[in-house]
């Protein structure tokens, strides 16, 4: 047997990827995460009140997620409800995560892919353009994060019961302004990218892996920027099948060690999940924005829905990116500063499970609280439900490239291109 090693860049986090093949054919490709995080360990016997500002440190990306995560996990345990205007405030430090991920995504990790380069910043100046506007469209992201949480890095503003301070209206006002500035260049971005990826022809478009799986989210179908308190699982002729709260997760997903990798994967009923982007779109009725609309209506047009093509999961990411900029400046609008912040609470032992759609799925925080300490901590991660599915994908796609025994030089961009579609976060995978 010979065996093919393979480093992933640009994503979150450390990984590889190893190719075995028996007799010039392949075998498995297996995606192998290499670091070790450990926070379910760590944190046990700590302040449970702690956990809020202690989770974000599991990753820099996903901070904000893990924020919000950990406070509803708390609130769940201790029987409180934010007021409306926090949970308005949470949304939009949520959706400043979520621009700034699918920015970063979109044209850091996967256009350089289809430019055939290693790298936005390098080339030509129609190149040092494109990332001048990029680094812009992923700045709102990071200012929308630090407008809404106190920091753009671990947010710290998010509390139990509620949000600690409002948004002043002149700020709000100032932030509305740099969205609307800032839309246009995103728009004309993605459209480009949507432009390049229609001429990649044969060299991805026979990656379409319609094999069964489930696709997976938590957002409300008409506004998918929208976290909801279940778990939608759909087949792949889009009929969904069957919902779960979080607090059923191991009813429903099958999770498995694995011996020579740090993160282990999730299952469903013995087949592979697909969250992230192109399961939301899968599962939206509408993104309920003008702009973000268009875009889905011409998705429709071009690929149908449900859709399977592992690269589409990077044209969905554009359409969000697209909506959560709408939906970012439609909340700016509103008023942010007047209203009940918090809501009272008792701390009180028990179980509590937060959940969030985070950009790579829906992600659980499962706590068991003894004596006002954490006795145990689960954190169910996006990216570990997608690793199955990017197994699949990548034994599939390993074996159009290996044949007779012959290795085509493509293999490893490919393998690489396939990756950074399901746009794995290491980090927050390994614990």
């Amino acid at each position: 047997m010979a065996t093919l090693y393979f480093p992933v860049a640009r994503i979150e986090g450390h990984a590889r990827i190893v190719v075995d093949i028996i007799q010039g054919k392949v075998k498995s490709a297996r995606f192998l995460a290499m670091e070790f995080r450990g926070f379910e360990q760590f944190v046990c016997g700590m302040n449970a009140g702690e956990m809020p500002v202690i989770v974000p440190r599991i990753c820099g990306v996903c901070s904000t997620a893990h924020h919000i995560a950990a406070i509803k996990a708390l609130e769940d345990a201790y029987g409180v409800s934010p007021p409306p205007l926090a949970e308005k405030i949470r949304h939009l430090l949520l959706l400043g995560q979520l621009i700034q991920n699918q920015a970063t995504s979109l044209f850091f990790f996967t256009l350089p892919d289809i430019l055939q380069k290693t790298s936005i910043f390098q080339g030509d100046a129609v190149q040092g353009e494109i990332a001048k506007r990029a680094m812009a469209v992923r700045k709102i992201g990071t200012e929308l994060i630090g407008l809404a949480g106190g920091q753009f890095i671990h947010p710290i503003k998010a509390v139990v019961g509620g949000i600690s301070t409002p948004v002043a209206r002149e700020a709000a006002k100032e932030m509305f302004k740099k969205i609307q500035e800032t839309l246009p260049v995103a728009c004309e971005l993605f459209d480009q990218y949507w432009d390049l990826a229609r001429n990649i022809g044969d060299r991805a478009m026979d990656w379409g892996l319609e094999e069964p799986c489930y696709y997976m989210a938590a957002v409300d179908p008409a506004d998918p920027t929208r976290s909801v308190e279940t778990v939608r699982m759909q087949s792949l002729d889009g009929e969904e099948k069957f919902e779960f709260p979080a607090s059923a997760y191991n009813e429903h997903l099958v999770f498995e060690e694995l011996a020579d990798s740090y993160a282990g994967k999730t299952s469903c009923n013995g087949l592979p999940i697909r969250a992230n982007s192109l399961a939301r779109i899968n599962m939206t009725q509408t993104m309920g924005t003008e702009i973000a609309d268009r875009y889905l209506e011409q998705f429709d047009k071009e690929f149908g829905r449900p859709a399977h093509h592992i690269l589409l999961f990077d044209l969905c990411r554009g359409i969000e990116l697209i909506n959560g900029l709408e939906r970012a400046a439609e909340l700016l609008r509103s008023n942010l500063q007047t209203g009940e912040l918090t809501t009272d609470f008792s701390i009180q032992d028990g179980t509590g499970y937060g959940m969030v759609e985070a950009p790579r799925g829906p992600l659980i925080h499962h706590y068991e609280i003894e004596r006002g300490l954490i006795k145990k901590a689960r954190f169910v991660i996006p990216t570990v439900h997608n690793n199955f599915a990017i197994e699949q994908a990548l034994t599939s796609v390993a074996k159009k490239y290996v044949k007779d025994g012959m290795i085509e030089m493509e293999l490893e961009d490919a393998l690489g291109w396939v990756v950074r579609a399901f746009d794995p976060c290491i980090a927050c995978a390994t614990h």
